[in-house]
């Protein structure tokens, strides 16, 4: 690395350091999100205003591990891979790939979708920098999270989600609408919903720490075998609610 490109990676990290909490901002965009759940644009929004420095703490956890320099040093983008059809279709019945697969074909989704949303609240997303590339990976990796996590896109789902996501990587914005969604629940007099998005936090807790993940190897996996392997229990509050409660 030259000096240049390590004065140019220190200004990028005290531009993210440097940018504070900003709780109007936040709190606005969490009861816009609470009225609609399919708002995504404004979990971006949340996420901008309060994660401070997380991406810059976890992308250094990453080097850490032991896979992560090469993952650092592949840089591979996700959302191609996950955009490439001939790839998904690769996959055998019962792997993570193929669990993927068959959830994003049936919700009409797409990792292209959900990164058009994010450049829209996070204009620097698509920079080359290892920490812009890092959110990237983050972001891509959400309904990867999904499949492992056995939660599905009901509001109910997305709450326990976003409490495990914030178990594994501390950014305050997942711990937000977190406890934005299990007040509402309360409101509504929903104890299992809250017990259910408390055993989420649990849950990514207890679990390996995912965004250390080659996610490229780990689509040809089983999905029960990775389960086991990144120590992901069953959520057993969350099934217990019938599917038609999980969006009260």
């Amino acid at each position: 690395m030259t000096m240049t490109d390590m004065m140019e990676s220190t200004a990028h990290e005290a531009r993210i350091v440097r940018s504070g909490r900003q709780w109007g901002t936040a709190l606005r965009a969490l009861k816009r999100l609470l009225s609609d759940k399919e708002d995504t644009g404004q979990v971006f929004e949340i996420m901008r205003a309060l994660n401070g420095n997380s991406t810059v703490r976890n992308y250094g956890r990453l080097l850490e591990t032991d896979a992560g320099g090469r993952l650092a040093l592949e840089h591979v983008e996700l959302a191609p891979k996950l955009m490439d059809q001939a790839w998904l279709d690769s996959f055998a019945t019962g792997t993570v790939g193929a669990a993927y697969r068959d959830f994003v074909r049936s919700e009409k989704l797409s990792a292209e979708g959900l990164a058009e949303i994010s450049r829209l609240k996070q204009p620097r997303v698509e920079d080359a920098h290892p920490y812009d590339w890092f959110g990237r990976r983050t972001r891509d990796s959400h309904d990867i999270w999904h499949i492992l996590s056995g939660y599905h896109r009901d509001g109910l789902g997305e709450a326990c989600l976003v409490a495990f996501s914030y178990a594994q990587t501390r950014s305050l914005g997942w711990a937000l609408i977190a406890l934005g969604a299990a007040m509402k629940a309360l409101r509504h007099g929903s104890w299992l919903h809250v017990r259910a998005i408390w055993q989420g936090y649990r849950r990514g807790n207890a679990a390996k720490w995912l965004p250390g993940e080659d996610y490229v190897a780990l689509m040809r996996e089983p999905l029960d075998t990775a389960r086991r392997r990144l120590n992901i229990s069953a959520p057993t509050l969350y099934d217990a609610i019938p599917p038609d409660r999980r969006d009260r």
